[in-house]
């Protein structure tokens, strides 16, 4: 449901859809901890005219036309890698596993107190011409990239 109410509350820049009726893709790379939960959460919901999609994907590499991708823990050893091969192209990147949003990724959940919390890497968006409404911004823990 969170990956669904973040296509709300992102912008991409102009361009990143190739026409105003193309779908708005939520994409998942590594192992799916959704199963069909996603798929049901989306089936026939628009954005902004924009049908959601789900798409799976095993690498990087297959990751072509996505707008938020969640980052399964699979990947947790190729993150340094994939953070890299997804620079520039205005992607929100979302995941759980620890110090995700730290390590690059713009978006993690945390579980404190039987509560799903969000750190929200505001600088990785930025820099990729994201842009996070207030209302996502709000609730969250803003963090900085480690070292930085």
């Amino acid at each position: 449901m969170f990956l669904f109410n973040f296509a709300q509350f992102v912008d991409w820049p102009a361009g990143s859809a190739a026409d105003s009726s193309a779908p708005l893709v939520i994409g998942v790379l590594g192992d799916d901890p959704f199963g069909s939960q996603l798929d049901d959460v989306v089936h026939g919901e628009t954005i902004h005219s924009h049908p959601l999609i789900v798409q799976r994907y095993r690498r990087l590499e297959d990751v072509t036309h996505c707008h938020i991708l969640f980052i399964s823990q699979s990947e947790r050893d190729r993150m340094p890698q994939i953070m890299t091969g997804l620079k520039g192209k205005h992607i929100l990147t979302v995941g759980d596993t620890e110090h995700f949003a730290q390590d690059g990724g713009m978006i993690q959940f945390v579980t404190e107190h039987h509560k799903i919390r969000l750190r929200i890497d505001l600088e990785a968006a930025k820099a990729d011409d994201l842009t996070i409404s207030s209302k996502l911004l709000r609730p969250a823990e803003i963090v900085s990239p480690r070292g930085g």
